[in-house]
């Protein structure tokens, strides 16, 4: 059985492709479109997946779609009629899309894809959620939970999964959601919603959490078993065009100004959020466990990628293993959707292995020589006969202290760069946090960095604290405590007062996002690791996306060819093809100074 899943008209637009229960490809629309977050109609991301499945869309069995629209419907009207006239603004802003495409979705994905009698399957939101992170998991049975901002009507659901079906037993319902409390922490912190809640995670560790006993007894009210419903009157978004009002901003002050100074109340937010967040995962966590009695949980929705949350579900939790889909918010909705499809409607055979289904996340595009030979034409390239030699020479340029991008094999499906699409740094620079986010991201200072740790090595950088079951943590989904790692000071000072003995990946509350790397997930990756441990006697790099603030991650080798030019990074490797800052005449090659960045975006 052949199903597309699509997911789009929301944020985060994709594509997925399934044959007979095994995933044969996935993709964000972004990544071609270059619009971040890019919510329209996947097309190129639909492209890629059936040319990678090579079969055309009249040949597919089903197509799925990743939500139930007339059901959304229902609950916007609803919700502005129980507002009125409240939300009347919002209302005329949502309308003429729905009026003009959302409710003729049926007909707009026969006419998108030139299909006429391909059956078309519109599972729910939190089902489709369900379907990604259970189907590809190492389990034959698990409880799922999956938590985001709002799908049709619910914000949370829980179930189980076994074999090749999943069954919701719980939700709850909007306008009630953590994910909905969280961005609104993040638009009063200044940040955007539905794209800057990792910045609020990152800012959380620089404060403390003296809002947060307000947040319980003011803003939700959190029950033992993990439900809860928040108090409406502090916040405008059931209705409006803004996630809070007057009332929140009498309490805790108006919202910060975006690019305007972050002063240690929106330190303390976020430090209180997120504390009030966790709270809330582990107590859904262990009701779920205490219902269905399984010792496996699945996970997936934006809140998902809440990595802090997730660290201490597995040391603190009660379940034995768990297990986090890599694309665990709108875009993986089109893989569970094609799942689903498979297993439900197909009634297709589940494949379970020891590792997972998603093949390291790989399932995107893969450059090809030629189109790379292409970007890089006008540049003085080295080009190496096998992966080994390039290897080497990565290994030797990331050990002189240089940054480095990094691009082979098929793309990451979902947010996270894995070591396919990755700009790489020497963990033990001091000023390598500084220098990355400043000079090549063109992001704020605060943000830490993730490591990327040879699996077998993990332990001797990364500790597991007591309860930890699980020291794996493949997808960058899981935080660690460093060990050796002493941090002084306050604030955004304590950025600077890091000790440890990888102080570019050490965030100022002494944890890490750790990526442990594997031969059999990550192929020349674990190799570029073992080089640089060879050279080094570390078996740890820095791994941040390859793009640039505002951007996606790249997508072509035109895109990694740019980003390459216009930033401080020092040497550049597509494939078995390496371009060094060095070789390049002086004039090319810093397109702006570190003042002109930090002056054109704000930055400390």
């Amino acid at each position: 059985m052949t199903v597309l899943g699509i997911s789009c008209w929301y944020h985060d637009a994709a594509a997925a492709f399934v044959r007979d229960g095994e995933i044969v490809a996935a993709a964000q629309e972004e990544r071609f479109t270059r619009r971040k977050h890019d919510a329209e109609f996947p097309r190129n991301a639909i492209a890629y997946c059936l040319a990678e499945a090579g079969i055309e869309a009249r040949q597919l069995d089903a197509v799925a779609f990743y939500d139930k629209p007339l059901l959304k419907f229902e609950r916007l009207l609803e919700t502005y009629v129980s507002y009125a006239p409240r939300g009347l603004a919002s209302f005329i802003r949502a309308m003429p899309l729905w009026l003009k495409r959302k409710l003729w979705i049926p007909d707009l994905l026969e006419t998108e894809l030139g299909i006429e009698d391909v059956p078309l399957l519109f599972p729910e939101h939190h089902e489709s959620h369900a379907a990604s992170a259970f189907f590809p998991s190492p389990f034959q049975r698990a409880a799922f939970l999956t938590v985001d901002g709002v799908g049709e009507w619910a914000t949370t659901s829980w179930g189980t999964g076994a074999g090749n079906e999943v069954r919701i037993h719980g939700e709850i319902h909007f306008p009630h959601s953590l994910g909905l409390l969280y961005s609104a922490f993040t638009y009063l912190c200044g940040f955007r919603v539905n794209s800057g809640e990792y910045k609020l995670m990152g800012l959380a560790p620089y404060g403390e959490p003296r809002f947060a006993d307000f947040i319980r007894e003011e803003l939700i009210d959190l029950r033992e078993d993990g439900s809860f419903r928040l108090n409406l009157d502090y916040f405008t978004y059931p209705y409006g065009l803004t996630m809070t009002g007057r009332r929140l901003a009498e309490r805790l002050g108006p919202p910060r100004e975006a690019e305007g100074p972050l002063t240690r109340r929106e330190m303390d937010l976020a430090a209180s959020v997120q504390a009030v967040t966790e709270d809330a995962v582990l107590r859904m966590a262990r009701h779920v466990h205490r219902q269905t009695g399984e010792t496996n949980l699945v996970m997936a929705g934006g809140v998902a990628l809440n990595c802090v949350a997730n660290g201490r579900l597995v040391r603190e939790g009660p379940f034995q293993n768990i297990w986090i889909q890599p694309a665990a918010g709108d875009a993986g909705g089109a893989l569970g959707a094609a799942l689903l499809a498979a297993h439900h409607w197909g009634n297709d055979d589940r494949p379970v292995r020891e590792t997972d289904a998603m093949q390291g996340a790989y399932l995107g595009p893969e450059i090809a020589e030629p189109d790379a030979l292409a970007a890089l034409a006008d540049l003085p390239v080295e080009r190496y006969a096998t992966d080994a030699e390039v290897v080497e020479r990565t290994a030797e340029l990331l050990a002189e202290g240089q940054t480095v991008g990094w691009v082979q094999g098929r793309a990451e499906f979902g947010p996270r760069a894995l070591g396919h699409r990755s700009i790489l740094a020497d963990p033990r620079g001091r000023e390598v946090q500084r220098k990355v986010n400043l000079q090549i991201k063109f992001r704020e200072s605060f943000r830490p960095f993730a490591p990327s740790v040879l699996e077998v090595r993990a332990a001797e950088t990364f500790a597991l604290a007591e309860g930890d079951r699980q020291p794996s943590s493949p997808y960058m989904l899981l935080v660690r405590p460093v060990r050796d790692a002493q941090i002084e000071g306050e604030g955004l000072d304590r950025l600077r007062q890091i000790e440890s003995p990888v102080p570019a990946v050490t965030h100022v509350d002494g944890s890490a996002r750790v990526q442990t790397v594997s031969r059999e997930r990550n192929g020349i990756y674990y190799d570029l690791l073992k080089a640089f441990e060879a050279k080094t006697g570390c078996p740890v790099l820095v791994n941040t996306s390859f793009n640039v603030r505002g951007e996606p991650i790249v997508g072509s080798a035109e895109d990694a060819v740019r980003v390459f030019r216009r930033t401080h990074m020092d040497a550049l490797v597509i494939g078995r093809l390496v371009v060094t800052k060095s070789a390049l005449p002086e004039s090319e090659r810093e397109a702006f100074s570190p003042e002109e960045i930090a002056a054109a975006y704000g930055l400390d």
